[in-house]
Formats: structure tokens, sequence, C-alpha cells
């Protein structure tokens, strides 16, 4: 259900004590980067020269690691973002069914994160931040405790005169122009200790890694963050993605598919729709399902467990306990697609989807890296999640 602003501070207040003081937290702050670079996954660092990231793989630190379910960019900003799982932090997607208003909502309003964000344990530390995003979803969502946002997909007219307009949001160059002013930031206002980057992972579902237009684009990134550690030498840097990316060849409406089979639902909610509908037309592998009536699990559940694709289906006590998720914003049914399935709203049951298709949301896109450079004091290395590389900070 839709948390007030009121109950958040309340949360806040009776859980700082908890997440304020993490086990790591440096006695000093050091200037703090941290790049979230969405749908970077593994393979997109293991097939791309960047020559930066490996330096900074080599003389820091680098771990394969695991972002948490399901594996879409707000759950994992959140969590990154927050340092907790999402049990705690309740963003469960970019979309959910809000219980009180009866209809599904996009989830990117501060209101609904419910615990201290990376910001809000800097300012306790006297430590002034910077939230930077390509997407302007970021900018609402994490707002908590920072002292500058700005989101390149609407810049302000001082950051249009400082840079130059900023390319669409569908495009791999927003990126260049966020980073361009994460350097520019790092370089002129170092007032600002703690800076948290966003980019758009619109050229991953576009191109595989072996794309010539993939391996481009993540050239110019690694070249940047090369300019950003030589502006900002003191500096630590942390890097990790939301999720990983992959080709997928069919979609489910899993309204139309349990009505088809006699096990009609209240509604199927794509955890992966978000207002960038050119990036994923709304789709992706995982999916809460509502039931008319609690009697209707079972049936519901065998109805779905029937289509080709579908690779679990799991109650909502299940899901909460897999994937430390807060149970009363996700569905009485969770189901997961295989490496080749998403589920969204279509015109039929189902749909071929095409050969440039890519997206997320599965088990089968949450192998990330974390990469840990130029830190000044002694760097936790039993990092398994995304969420963990950045709560040691503050």
């Amino acid at each position: 259900m839709h948390a007030s602003l009121t109950s958040r501070r309340q949360f806040l207040a009776s859980s700082a004590i908890l997440t304020c003081a993490p086990a790591f937290a440096q006695k000093t702050p050091q200037r703090a980067v941290v790049i979230m670079c969405d749908g970077f996954g593994v393979e997109y660092l293991e097939q791309s020269r960047m020559p930066v990231l490996e330096r900074w793989r080599r003389e820091g630190l680098y771990r394969k690691a695991q972002c948490v379910m399901p594996s879409v960019t707000n759950t994992n900003n959140a969590s990154i973002c927050c340092g907790v799982w999402p049990d705690r932090h309740g963003i469960t997607g970019n979309s959910y069914f809000n219980e009180r208003s009866g209809v599904e909502e996009y989830m990117e309003t501060a209101d609904l994160v419910m615990a201290p964000t990376l910001f809000d344990r800097a300012r306790k530390r006297g430590v002034k931040s910077a939230l930077l995003s390509s997407k302007k979803k970021t900018t609402t969502l994490l707002s908590s405790g920072t002292d500058l946002i700005l989101a390149a997909e609407s810049p302000t007219p001082e950051w249009v005169d400082r840079l130059g307009p900023a390319p669409d949001i569908y495009s791999r160059e927003i990126n260049y122009w966020l980073m361009k002013a994460a350097i520019d930031l790092l370089a002129r206002h170092r007032e600002f200790g703690c800076l948290y980057v966003h980019t758009t992972d619109y050229p991953m579902h576009t191109w595989p890694p072996e794309a010539r237009e993939s391996q481009e684009h993540l050239a110019r990134l690694d070249a940047l963050l090369g300019e950003a550690a030589a502006a900002a030498p003191d500096a630590v840097f942390l890097l990790t993605a939301d999720h990983g990316m992959n080709h997928k060849t069919r979609c489910w409406d899993l309204e139309r598919s349990c009505a088809a089979r006699g096990a009609p639902i209240r509604i199927a909610i794509s955890v992966d729709r978000d207002k960038y509908l050119k990036h994923h037309r709304g789709y992706g592998g995982i999916a809460w399902v509502y039931t008319n009536r609690a009697g209707d699990i079972d049936r519901v559940a065998k109805s779905m467990e029937a289509l080709e694709g579908v690779e679990s289906v799991l109650t909502r006590s299940e899901a909460v306990k897999r994937f430390h998720l807060m149970g009363s914003r996700i569905g009485d049914l969770v189901v997961l697609g295989d490496r080749d399935t998403v589920f969204g709203e279509l015109d039929a049951e189902q749909e071929a989807l095409p050969a440039e298709y890519r997206a997320h949301g599965s088990l089968h896109e949450t192998g990330v890296p974390i990469v840990v450079y130029n830190s000044h004091t002694r760097i936790p290395e039993n990092f398994d999640y995304n969420w963990e590389i950045a709560r040691w900070l503050y």
C-alpha cells in the first residue's frame, strides 16, 4: 500500500540507528563518486575494451556480484542508494499496483522509499551530495537528502549554458553529457563530497555487447571515467550496475492467457514498465499477479505454470522470503520468465519478439560488476550484491 510521507518519516526515525552506522562506515569521509551504470551486466564489461576500468580493477577491487530481484532499475537503484534489501526500502519495481487506489502506478516518488538514502546518511556526517541521472525518474525517486539534483533528460538552463543542450534521452550521447556534468562538478565544486551518477541503459537495450555501437559507447564512457578520476584524484570511485540485458523471443499477456484458460485474474503488472517505453515496450521478465479471490490462487498458478517460457510461479510469501521483497507491494503470485520470456500488455495472448528486442527483469540478468578504486580506507571484500557497494561510506 502507498506509504504516506508521515509514515516514511516515522520509519526513517525508527531505523536511523540501524542504517546510518554500517559496520564498515569510514571515520573520516573521503570524497566519493558512485556510478550506477544502467544495464552494464558483466557480459558488457568482459566483451568491451575499457582500459580505465581495467586499471581500476587491477589497482582496486573487482567482484562479480548479483543484483537484487526483480532485476529492474528502480528496485536496484533504491537498493544501491539505500544499502539495504527491497524489504527495507520498499521499492519493488518500476511499476506497482496501488491497492489503495486500485490502479497501476509508476514507482518513482520519494515518499515510497522507506529507508534512508546514501544522501541522508552523508548529510548526518556533514557531507553535501549531488544526484545526477540521465533519467528524470531517478531524481524524483531518490531525492531525499540531496543538495543538488540534475536530470539530463530535462536539464536546467544553467546546465545548458554550461554544457550545451543535452542529447535525447533515447541516445547513447546523453550518457556522455551526464558524465561531463559530473566531471564539471568534481573539478569546480569540491563542496560536494558525494556524487551519485546514474546513466541510461538505452544503449544496452539497443545493442548487444559485441555490437560496434556498444563498443563505441563503452569506450567513450571509459574515457570519461578516466577524466573524472583525473578531476578528482582524492575521490574513491565505486561502480556497479542494476542489471544485465538479454534478447527475448516471446511475450505473454498474463491477463489474456489466464482468462483464455478459465482462470481470470484481477490484474498482472509487468514490473519493468516505466515511462521509457522505447527501451522495452513495458515488457519485463517478472510480473506481479493479483487474483480476484484468495481461492483462485492455485488455479491461476497452474494456468501460468503451463505457459511456455514460464520458469516458476511463486506465492507472495515464497517471493518475500526468496528475494527479500516488501510483501505489501507485490502480487498474490510472482511469475518469472526464463531467459527468453517477458510479460506485458498485448493485443493477443502471446507475441513473438523481433531479433533486436532486448530486456531484463528475470533471474537471467542478475550478474553485475562491482569496482572500487582509490579508496583511502579498508574496502570490505565480501561483496555479494550490488547494494553492498556504498553502505560502508557513511
